[in-house]
């Protein structure tokens, strides 16, 4: 054995003598040594070959282009975007947006509610601080992200405003001091409530002691985001230039008479495609301690392989409704132009590799990749032949509309069977065997588990 520490001498000479060997190398390092990767990786033959154009479209495109700004609030925008899409025809507006703060306000306290249950849960269990799930629970308990089942918990409890009547605050836009200051009490919180279970205290005290966390909890929400409105009035202008004004009404009864009945939230599946081989197909999953509200509705995975996912997501376009979608967005992403393509980036002309090494179970499994942001797919390039396929879909974003097309995303095929995680649907674009997958006990899997990645 080498008595030399690490790399040996003689490998690095070798490693070295490689590299300068060949000039496009050379080259190479000069050029990024100087410059953004992603620019110098760039295939102007993609961007030049991808169209904003398709022929499989919904009727109404939100406008205006919404931004969550510096915050992880892209499962919320994407949700109202998909629902606005479907109103403005009620409506007969020409832009419309819903209030993203009034539903982020609900799911901070109540998931900060539904955490401090689960901390209880895991004591009585003898879950301590120092174990993988206790840790894995206290690693961002105040986390803006959140999946398509906690939405719906969301707004038929609580409803929906619009965002005229309950606008932005500065901590919804940038989240990141305030989610600071939420998950040191929920940490803090974590520890008493451990140490009164340890400790052998009653369930009356235990519940005492949380009410009174709750009430910092909404103290300091009410605070950064406002106190949420519990009636509001709308006043617009309609096409037609007509005076319109809904209200005085509450949130809930605002969604339940005028949204409703055209969006029924209800009646959204989520559709997953996780290939690992050990996660069947036709199966029904679920992710423990994954939720926001106590008593509320699970977060329920119909795993179905990727060929299903894009079926029933034209289904739906072609029945005019946009998708909420979950995915990896950072992979093989430029952007400025606004494409998500698996060959936008060419890294092995720069580097003599890539990064599609491995398979996407394998991305699952050894953690390259998972879902990290919502979207909301509004079209479609759709070939018509013995099977209805598309080559590229159109993806609404929720970042301003600065990069694509005035904020649109180009997506191609085969980067949507690579990156796309789960799409949600009404249960009439299913057949029946997949919606009976509903009536199967789910499938638990543990809660660092990817498939519990929040948007």
């Amino acid at each position: 054995m080498s008595s030399v520490p690490g790399i040996q001498n003689e490998a690095v000479k070798q490693y070295k003598q490689s590299f300068l060997s060949d000039p496009k190398n050379r080259l190479a390092r000069n050029v990024c040594s100087k410059q953004d990767l992603w620019d110098v990786c760039k295939n102007p033959d993609v961007i030049h070959t991808t169209p904003h154009v398709y022929n499989c479209k919904v009727s109404n495109e939100g406008k205006p282009m919404t931004n969550q700004k510096s915050s992880g609030r892209c499962w919320i925008f994407a949700c109202l975007n998909v629902i606005r899409s479907k109103c403005m025809s009620q409506f007969k507006v020409e832009n419309l947006e819903f209030s993203q703060n009034y539903l982020f306000f609900w799911d901070k306290v109540e998931r900060a509610n539904y955490n401090l249950q689960c901390y209880v849960q895991c004591a009585r269990k003898g879950e301590t601080a120092d174990g993988r799930l206790v840790h894995h629970l206290l690693f961002n308990p105040a986390e803006d992200g959140g999946q398509w089942d906690m939405m719906i918990n969301l707004i038929e409890k609580y409803g929906i405003v619009p965002k005229t009547c309950c606008p932005d605050a500065q901590s919804a836009e940038a989240s990141v001091k305030f989610n600071r200051l939420i998950n040191n009490k929920m940490r803090e919180f974590c520890n008493c409530l451990q140490t009164m279970v340890k400790d052998g205290a009653s369930e009356a005290k235990v519940q005492a002691e949380k009410t009174r966390m709750m009430e910092q909890i909404y103290r300091i929400a009410s605070t950064c985001l406002g106190t949420p409105l519990e009636t509001f009035t709308w006043e617009f202008y309609d096409l037609e230039k007509n005076y319109v004004k809904i209200g005085p009404i509450k949130p809930v009864d605002f969604y339940r008479q005028y949204i409703k009945p055209i969006y029924n939230m209800e009646d959204k599946v989520c559709i997953v495609n996780d290939p690992r081989p050990n996660h069947s197909y036709g199966k029904l999953y679920t992710v423990d301690y994954l939720g926001n509200m106590t008593g509320g509705r699970p977060v329920l995975y119909i795993n179905q392989p990727i060929d299903v996912l894009k079926k029933v997501t034209i289904a739906s376009l072609k029945d005019d409704e946009a998708v909420w979608f979950g995915c990896d967005v950072g992979k093989c992403f430029y952007r400025q132009a606004g494409l998500l393509d698996l060959d936008i980036l060419d890294l092995d002309l720069v580097f003599g590799t890539n990064m599609l090494g491995m398979s996407k179970a394998d991305r699952l499994i050894y953690g390259e990749s998972l879902m990290t942001h919502a979207m909301t797919i509004t079209a479609a390039q759709v070939e018509e032949g013995s099977e209805v396929k598309a080559t590229r879909w159109r993806v609404e974003n929720s970042w301003g509309d600065a990069d694509g097309d005035k904020g649109y995303i180009a997506m191609s095929d085969n980067w949507f069977s690579e990156f796309v995680y789960e799409v949600v649907v009404d249960k009439k674009h299913l057949t029946s065997d997949i919606v009976d997958v509903l009536k199967q006990t789910p499938v638990v899997l543990p809660a660092w588990d990817p498939m519990g990645a929040l948007a």
